[in-house]
């Protein structure tokens, strides 16, 4: 690898996103857009690609290709790349990508914004169980019809053909990076069944980058708990189980208050009305959302299912504690609370939410909770800038 002259860093990474998303402030704000801010804060010099043409809002550190330029090792090599860094989620649709990077010579770390239940393989029950939340069975309105379709699909053609072509994008892979060491377990599990110990020693955990203005400040932490989430997706962001679980905590607590920040459903607007101490935000820019979890005391999600809760990572980086349910399908959590900076309910539902809820408030009264302590490691593990010098690392074989 070249290196810059003040270090012995990688002088020149790509993120890239095989998908034609937008290229405006909304993509460099998160995954591979604020990776690649991340490497940019170390002196590195970075892009973001992806396929399409070019929009009036991309920013012009993205470059937009021709899909077929993607599957070309010529056009990665004539960049004079020492890594890129591919947001593909191991799929079979985007594997001539991987493969054309590795053909260039160019080390490939290929990111998987999974919890790592990708195969009935790796654990058939945990699997199983992530199927019914991701579907909404006996949820919402055709909930069984997904799930069906779901375990058919895993239990068909996953195991004959969908898994092992995942495992040939993986194989392109100088390392197959994993958000979370829960996932990271998931993937070396399936690594170890498709290519053996060196297959799996290729997955290491690289986090989803979290914006580093994203910090505790010192400002005094009130008790504030903070919710953050789309309230339209009731599959995913339960906004039902939210407001049953506000509720009561709000009748045995009043003094505490809750913001909720994201997309609203009338549902919710109308419930609002009724509490005094809930205040709705909708959707606000990031620095609104910083001074929210600068005050809070607890980030809080409710979610059936996340690969890995950025909005978690901010709140954890702003000094706040987080809660969320103990399952195989919120992957993050048991790292997220590790560090004596959250709690996981025993049960999901509103019974054991609450009951999180109001354990994590009491550790905060009784100060087993520390703002800067919480916003030091996380810092240190996930702003951007954090997790561009841990993949260089990494490929450097540090």
């Amino acid at each position: 690898m070249s290196s810059s002259p003040n270090d012995a860093s990688p002088a020149r990474w790509f993120t890239c996103t095989p998908v034609g998303f937008g290229g405006g402030p909304d993509f460099f704000a998160r995954d591979s857009g604020l990776l690649c801010r991340g490497f940019q804060a170390l002196g590195i010099e970075s892009r973001a690609v992806m396929p399409g043409e070019r929009r009036p809002e991309d920013e012009p550190d993205l470059i937009r290709t021709d899909y077929q330029n993607l599957e070309d090792p010529a056009w990665w090599r004539s960049h004079g790349l020492d890594g890129v860094v591919l947001y593909a989620w191991g799929r079979p649709k985007f594997r001539r990508v991987a493969e054309a990077i590795r053909d260039a010579g160019v080390f490939l770390v290929l990111n998987q914004d999974s919890g790592g239940l990708v195969s009935p393989r790796l654990d058939l029950s945990a699997w199983w169980r992530e199927q019914l939340v991701v579907s909404g069975a006996g949820r919402t309105p055709g909930g069984w019809w997904r799930f069906s379709k779901l375990i058919l699909r895993g239990l068909t053609v996953g195991l004959a053909l969908s898994d092992s072509l995942r495992a040939e994008h993986l194989r392109a892979g100088n390392i197959i990076a994993c958000v979370t060491p829960v996932a990271a377990g998931h993937y070396r599990d399936y690594c170890r069944i498709y290519g053996g110990d060196d297959f799996a020693r290729r997955v290491r955990v690289v986090p989803h980058p979290v914006n580093p203005l994203f910090r505790f400040d010192g400002h005094p932490k009130s008790r504030t708990i903070a919710v953050i989430g789309r309230w339209d997706d009731a599959i995913q962001k339960r906004p039902e189980l939210m407001m049953a679980t506000i509720a009561k905590l709000l009748d045995s607590d009043p003094e505490v208050t809750v913001e909720i920040v994201g997309q609203m459903t009338p549902e919710l607007q109308e419930w609002a009305k009724q509490r005094e101490q809930v205040h709705l935000h909708g959707r606000i820019a990031p620095e609104a959302i910083a001074g929210i979890l600068s005050h809070a005391r607890i980030a809080w999600c409710p979610s059936s299912f996340e690969s890995f809760h950025i909005a978690s990572g901010e709140a954890l980086c702003s000094g706040c504690s987080v809660v969320a349910a103990e399952s195989p399908s919120l992957a993050a959590f048991p790292w997220f609370v590790s560090e004596a900076s959250g709690e996981l309910a025993a049960t999901d539902d509103v019974t054991g939410h609450v009951a999180a809820i109001r354990n994590e408030l009491r550790a905060w009264d009784e100060s087993r909770r520390d703002a800067a302590e919480i916003a030091a490691i996380w810092q240190s593990r996930l702003h951007a800038p954090e997790v561009a010098r841990l993949v260089i690392s990494i490929a450097e074989g540090k």
